[in-house]
């Protein structure tokens, strides 16, 4: 009897272990399709995983599931003792960052507020003895939820306004360390950064927007920036907002500048830009120009044409301050003036100069006629004042000369009444005014009183009737020199 108990406990104890290992070894040479998906398993494993991540040097069969308990192991190792509030050779060396940076989107640039809009991808390099490790791993790349748990670079922005980290899906945040101690940070953000716009040469200005950056409580002695070497490619394929400007190079720059919290290191990179003239000159250079030309039409206008004269005129100044109003609607209030101002105001005193010729004509005009009004105009004492000498009548009877009336219309506007009395009464009076009258006479004469040829004793022959005739020759000229002179020094600034 007791033979046969012994018996049955040996059977027993063969088949239950050859049953228990036979799930065991399907999972080896068998099919399974946990093999291939990453993905939950059986409950079996999921106990010999935890037992294995107890002791990280004991890897299974599985190399993908042999690996993760490792890197894991590696992980906690390195940062169960490390301090992420002191930076790398505290008070042994300084840190050296390495700087790299990628141009994602540049633009708009805004004018009226002088800043520009940058989105970047940032990276910063350097060594962190601390974080070393010696396994098959040749680095870790870590989301931005470790970002905390490891020292950073206090790296910030000097002439940014406002800054905008990315945070969907995710925080666009990378940190991958390597095998040696050498730590990558790498984020996205988006810059509005000032940038200082010297507008005097407006249109034809190019502009430095720099992008700065330093540490914002390390001095020189604790942390030291270094560049990459930086290449920014040029293409069509950038997805850039200039606009009105053309991308034309990057430089970089690296000073220190002393404040109260000591010396600091700050890496400059300065986007050079150029603006582009076409819509500027469509928008202001063409209308002024245009209008300044429909001044001078009023100068083949009859001068008895007052109303059509002086509408053309006014209407023709009114149009050059509305132009130099809209082109200082969307720009800076700077107090000095621009090349485009410049040409506006040039613009607008021709036209204020046609409005000004009409009103002189017709002064003069008006005021040698108005006397001749009166055809006849005899003095009682006819028989007395022809025996008496022409000097000594004009004292005698100051009021009373005879005026022969000529029509200057029929002359087709060229020349004017003559009245010698009044003349020698004109100049007269004119002689009262003192020494600017005499100056002016020395070099000018007005028609009828210039006799001779057109130089006579140095004096220039002018026919103030034929104003209309100069105007139509001194404008257009004196436009197209201003013109040339003015593009000249414009482009060669």
């Amino acid at each position: 009897m007791l033979t046969k108990v012994l018996l049955i406990l040996l059977g027993m104890s063969i088949i239950l272990p050859s049953r228990s290992e036979e799930p065991h070894v399907e999972s080896e040479n068998g099919p399974s399709a946990h093999d291939d998906v990453y993905g939950p398993q059986p409950q079996a494993l999921e106990k010999k995983l935890l037992s294995e991540e107890t002791k990280p040097t004991l890897i299974g069969p599985h190399p993908r599931l042999g690996k993760l308990p490792a890197a894991t192991h590696i992980l906690n190792s390195i940062l169960s003792n490390y301090d992420h509030k002191l930076r790398p050779g505290i008070g042994e060396k300084p840190t050296v960052v390495t700087v790299e940076l990628s141009v994602n989107t540049l633009g708009p640039i805004s004018i009226l507020d002088m800043e520009y809009t940058i989105d970047i991808t940032f990276c910063q390099t350097w060594y962190d003895e601390r974080l070393r490790y010696n396994g098959s791993f040749e680095s870790f790349v870590l989301n931005g939820n470790m970002v905390s748990e490891l020292w950073i670079p206090d790296t910030f922005f000097r002439n940014s306004k406002r800054t905008q980290e990315h945070v969907i899906t995710m925080p666009n945040q990378m940190v991958r360390i390597h095998k040696d101690g050498k730590v990558l940070y790498t984020i996205r953000m988006t810059i509005d950064a000032g940038c200082l716009l010297h507008m005097l040469k407006f249109p034809m200005d190019s502009h430095s927007c720099p992008l700065s950056f330093s540490s914002f409580s390390y001095p020189e002695s604790e942390m030291i920036y270094q560049w990459e070497d930086f290449k920014l490619e040029i293409n069509e394929k950038n997805s850039w907002k200039l606009f009105q400007f053309d991308f034309t190079g990057v430089t970089n720059s690296t000073e220190t500048i002393s404040t109260p919290a000591g010396d600091f290191m700050v890496v400059t990179l300065f986007f050079n830009v150029s603006r582009r003239f076409g819509f500027v000159a469509f928008q202001n250079y063409v209308p002024s120009s245009v209008t300044t030309m429909l001044s001078w039409v009023s100068f083949w206008i009859r001068k008895d044409s007052a109303p059509a004269r002086t509408s053309l005129g006014i209407t023709s100044v009114l149009t050059m301050t509305t132009l130099g109003t809209f082109s200082r609607k969307n720009f800076p209030r700077v107090s000095y003036i621009t090349a485009l101002d410049f040409y506006i105001a040039i613009c607008f005193v021709f036209c204020f100069c046609a409005l000004m010729e009409f009103a002189v004509l017709n002064f003069l005009t008006y005021n040698r006629t108005k006397p001749c009004a009166s055809p006849k105009l005899r003095h009682p004492y006819i028989r007395t004042r022809a025996l008496t000498p022409p000097r000594a009548r004009s004292h005698q009877h100051p009021e009373a000369f005879v005026c022969q009336i000529e029509d200057s219309e029929e002359s087709d506007g060229e020349e004017g009444p003559s009245c010698p009395a009044q003349q020698s009464l004109g100049r007269g009076t004119i002689q009262s005014l003192g020494g600017c009258y005499k100056w002016c006479k020395k070099y000018f004469c007005m028609v009828p009183s210039c006799e001779g040829s057109i130089w006579q004793q140095g004096r220039l022959f002018i026919h103030i009737y034929r104003l209309d005739s100069y105007s139509r020759v001194i404008f257009p000229v004196t436009f197209f020199f201003f013109n040339v002179l003015y593009w000249l020094v414009c482009l060669n600034l």
